[in-house]
């Protein structure tokens, strides 16, 4: 069962969502927040699995209780929401380890998809927003750390597609690899970057000069 927290500070958007995800047999509401301060304490006290996060609230913005929350050793999953598509509070939220967001206006099957994604760890959850989203927002080109050297040329190869936001079945399909071995070369590179996922992987690339 994953463990769902919703913050946000319309009572009926979380009603509505709160029914949705109610009503899918794998999935539990265990707590909800109109604010980001309340949502600290929730979290705290239900450990759910995936936080769906809004940006903008009173009291402690989304942005702020994510950074808190995110702290902590065993944190949860956190999607933030907005209502616009290219949010730099999204994109600072990301660089903190949110791992990913979405529209307010999604898709319902695409909000549920979202929360099963994310709690899997695949965090494949707008990888071309995500990018899209950075090469709006991120000026500033960080030096490359010394562990980007450790990939293999391949590795290099396959990072720089998935930095473009190609999933792993448009990688393989462009590489004549199979989608298992995609898959293990991600997991490969994730490990030497030390990065949790991949819409960090997209982070990381914009950060270094990489995308």
């Amino acid at each position: 069962m994953i463990r769902v927290v919703l913050v946000d500070d319309q009572a009926l958007f979380r009603a509505g969502v709160r029914m949705l995800v109610a009503s899918q047999q794998d999935m539990d509401v265990v707590g909800e927040a109109g604010d980001g301060r309340e949502a600290i304490d929730v979290v705290a006290q239900t450990r759910p699995d995936v936080v769906l996060m809004d940006i903008r609230m009173p009291v402690m913005d989304g942005l702020t209780a994510t950074a808190q929350i995110l702290a902590r050793p065993d944190a949860p999953r956190i999607v933030m929401l907005t209502t616009f598509d290219l949010d730099e509070s999204a994109a600072r939220a990301i660089q903190q380890g949110a791992s990913g967001f979405l529209l307010k206006d999604a898709d319902p099957e695409f909000l549920l998809a979202a929360i099963r994604t994310v709690h899997a760890g695949s965090s494949v959850i707008a990888a071309s927003a995500t990018r899209e989203l950075f090469a709006h927002f991120t000026s500033e080109t960080k030096p490359v750390p010394p562990q980007y050297s450790d990939l293999t040329d391949r590795e290099r190869e396959i990072f720089a597609l998935a930095a473009r936001g190609l999933s792993n079945s448009e990688i393989a399909a462009r590489e004549y690899l199979s989608e298992a071995t995609v898959k293990t070369h991600i997991s490969r590179i994730l490990t030497k970057l030390a990065l949790r996922d991949r819409v960090q992987l997209v982070v990381f690339a914009f950060e270094h000069g990489l995308a």
